[in-house]
This record gives structure tokens, sequence and C-alpha cells, in this order.
């Protein structure tokens, strides 16, 4: 956040919640083996099929959009191909090896259907770590094959709510609720910009819960194409409503992914009549590059406090993902452990073989998975999230997130150009979820 006032050491009164100590045991790894159809440039392993024999190899499938105006999220397909090329030089998972079909979606509904019949097709037996904002468009596949979606970015409701899901994270839900508790009692009026989308309409009423529960006023929500090159008109309508509110100077959220730091750049030229005016975001629309080209300690992120998932990049629990993208996934700048997308997708994979490794010498298909996972298997993932479970008699199930069982925010903080920990640990958002009105 840009100003005068001074940048706080510990965060808002208006976020609180229980600590999580980070383990600092590295990630056991995943399996996979880095293989698409002909049809998007890539051989197929000879008699590769779901898993119907002992040692038959596993097929799964990671899409996410790449080559859009739009967000992208190239580094997640790298991501899960690197991890494949390492774990079957080691001889698979249990001496299976494992496929892993990548898709584009294309930010288009039609794609993200497309991506979904594939799977299917391919006898894939789980889609794992993935990214699209079309879950009206996939679901409905892969719930006709019953095909489980593990470990989504978590853009949609339906990703908490469809019984063939099982995120790893609190996906927009908890990272927004987290972010409007921090700003409840710091600013004055807040303004989201967010994208004119059916994922972006669900974005408000989660920010105003965390807002709420501070005893704020709900936040102006003000929509913005996602594709757009140039964000001064809406840069303007925001800072016009500086001192329009009761409180302190106002606060922009913008939650545009990856146009977030256009939209920055636009907002940077705009507010220099307004210096008192703060920005907020959370991981995923902002990192540190974004914050680097956006001016660093002078831009207008300073002060800025943004909402992740995950510990920082920094502990030592990731040292298992950066060993493998530094072993299989070297000068390919697509994969970046910062990255909140290749992050998910590397714990998504962490779900999976534990899941795999529970079936033993059994059959691996979409049906056993499924199956390991509905019927309390517990997931440890080295610190990176609370041990994960599953059920549909969770905590948010009476506010329509019945699949959401790791509500857990990180607070960070821009400070002196860098992002750095605001607090130390987790805080937890269900109770902040529990009142949000998202009828």
């Amino acid at each position: 956040m840009t100003g005068r006032r001074p940048i706080r050491s510990t965060p808002p009164g208006g976020l609180r919640g229980r600590s999580r100590a980070t383990r600092t045991g590295v990630l056991s790894a995943g399996a996979l083996v880095a293989c698409a159809s002909l049809a998007v440039g890539c051989g197929v392993v000879p008699g590769a099929t779901g898993g119907s024999g002992d040692d038959a190899p596993i097929t799964v499938m990671t899409w996410a959009p790449q080559d859009t105006g739009a967000t992208n999220k190239p580094g997640m397909p790298a991501l899960a191909q690197a991890y494949a090329r390492w774990v079957n030089s080691q001889g698979g998972l249990g001496g299976r090896q494992l496929n892993v079909l990548t898709c584009n979606d294309h930010n288009d509904s039609v794609a993200a259907a497309k991506c979904a019949r594939r799977a299917v097709k391919e006898n894939a037996v789980a889609v794992v770590g993935s990214y699209s904002q079309y879950a009206d468009s996939f679901f409905p596949v892969l719930e006709g094959a019953r095909i489980p979606y593990i470990g989504g970015y978590g853009l949609t409701n339906s990703e908490f709510t469809s019984p063939l899901s099982y995120p790893v994270n609190g996906g927009q839900p908890a990272l927004l609720a987290g972010l409007g508790s921090a700003l409840a009692d710091s600013c004055g009026p807040v303004t989201l910009v967010r994208p004119d989308t059916i994922a972006g309409d669900q974005l408000p009423v989660l920010l105003d819960s965390g807002l709420s529960s501070g005893g704020h006023e709900r936040a102006h929500d003000q929509r913005a194409a996602e594709d757009a090159t140039s964000y001064d008109d809406q840069s303007g309508r925001a800072l016009a409503r500086e001192g329009t509110g009761p409180g302190g100077p106002g606060c922009v959220v913008p939650v545009l992914g990856d146009r977030t730091g256009t939209f920055m750049d636009s907002f940077r030229r705009a507010s220099e009549d307004h210096p008192d005016v703060r920005t907020a975001t959370v991981l995923g629309s902002v990192d540190q590059t974004t914050i680097n080209a956006s001016g660093g300690a002078s831009g207008p992120y300073e002060g800025a406090y943004v909402t992740g998932w995950y510990p920082s990049v920094g502990d030592p629990a990731w040292d298992g993902l950066k060993k493998l993208i530094k072993d299989q996934a070297f000068g390919n700048n697509d994969v970046d452990a910062a990255d909140a997308g290749v992050q998910t997708t590397w714990i998504a994979y962490t779900v999976l073989k534990e899941v795999v490794e529970s079936l033993g010498d059994g059959e691996v298909s979409a049906d056993t998975v499924r199956r390991a996972l509905d019927g309390g298997l517990e997931v440890g993932t080295g610190g990176l999230t609370p041990d994960l479970r599953w059920t549909f008699a969770d905590k948010l199930a009476s506010v329509g997130f019945p699949r959401l069982v790791n509500a857990d925010v990180t607070l960070q903080v821009v400070r002196d150009g860098r992002l750095v920990s605001a607090r130390q640990g987790t805080v937890d958002t269900t109770r902040t979820l529990q009142n949000a009105d998202v009828a």
C-alpha cells in the first residue's frame, strides 16, 4: 500500500487465527510420465491405458490455459511433465509408469469441456493440479465418468461443492476472506477490481465476508475486462471513490490474475495525486516479479497486504520442489517455485502419490482412487498444508463449501519492495467463511 501511514509489523486486528508450524521435511515425490497424445505433439507410451492391470501405466491429466490474452498458467503442466521425467527415471511409482496428458483450456468453456472429454477418452484415473475457470463445462464431463479432480486451483465455487473435487487449498474463498479481514480496520472505502467473468462474479461476496467480520462496509464491486491492455478508466473510477466514505485512506484491491500488473501500470500513473490510497491483493494476482515491475519499494504495492495459501517460497518445505525444478526443468522459465499454480500442482501430485501408494499392488483406476479419497485417507504434505482429508460433513458444508477442507491462508506484506511474511504461521478463515453470504 502506498501512502504516509507507517507499515505495521504485525497484521491488523481483524485477521486472527491459529498458527501452524511449518515442518521442514522435504515432500515425497509423486509420480507420472510426461506424455501427451499425438494430437498435441507428443507421443504416447505404447500400451498406455488408465491402469487396469497391476503394473499397467497410470494415466492422469493436467490442464491450464496457455498462450491466451488473459491469465495463463503454463508452469502447471510444465511442472507435471518435469515431475514425470524425474519419477519415471527412478522406476516409476511402485513399479508402474505414469502418463501425463496435458491440455490447454484456452480460457474458454468449449476448450475446457474438450480437455475433460479427452481425459475420459484416454481413461485418465484423475485430473491433477489443474487450472480452469470453466467448472460448469468440465465438471459435468468428469462427474459423468466419475473421474476425480485433485488439486484444482480453487477459482470456482464448484471446486468446493462437487463430490468429485478434492481441493488442496481454500481457493479464492479463503484468500479473499482473509484479505478482507486484514483490511477491515485499516482502510477507508475499499474497491475490488475484478474480472467481468462468471468466476469473477463470485469474488465480491468473499472479500465482503472478511470486511464484514471486522465491522467494515462492503467493497465497491468494479468489473473490468480480463484481457484489457490498459486500465486507465478503471483506475480513475477506483480513485474517484477516495474520501467518499468513513475511515482512513481508501484501498484498491485488484484481483485480475496476470492482468493485475497491467492494472498497476495504469494505477501508478493515475494515483500520483492520491498518495494515501493503498493497494492489496492475493497471490496469483501478484508475485515478486509483478512488484519489481511496478517500481519495487517506490511502487504502489509498498505496504500492501497479500494473502496466499502456502508458506513463503523460502521455507525449507519447498526444497523438494526446487530440486525437481533444478534437475528436470532447468531453463524453463514457466516453472517457477514461487508461482502459486506450480506450488498447487506439486501438492496435488503429492496427494496422488499417497493415494496410489495406499492401494498397494491393487488396481489403480478412477474408481479406486476416488474410493481411497472418500474412504478417509489422510494425506500429509510436508507442512505445506494441514493434513488433508475430504468429507462431505466438514465445517463449511453449511455455507455451501462441503469440499473446502483447508481454509488456512498466509499473510504477507510488501516491505522495502520485497514480499515477506507479515506473521508467523497461518490463519484459519473457517469462521469468516461460515458467515459469508454465498447463497
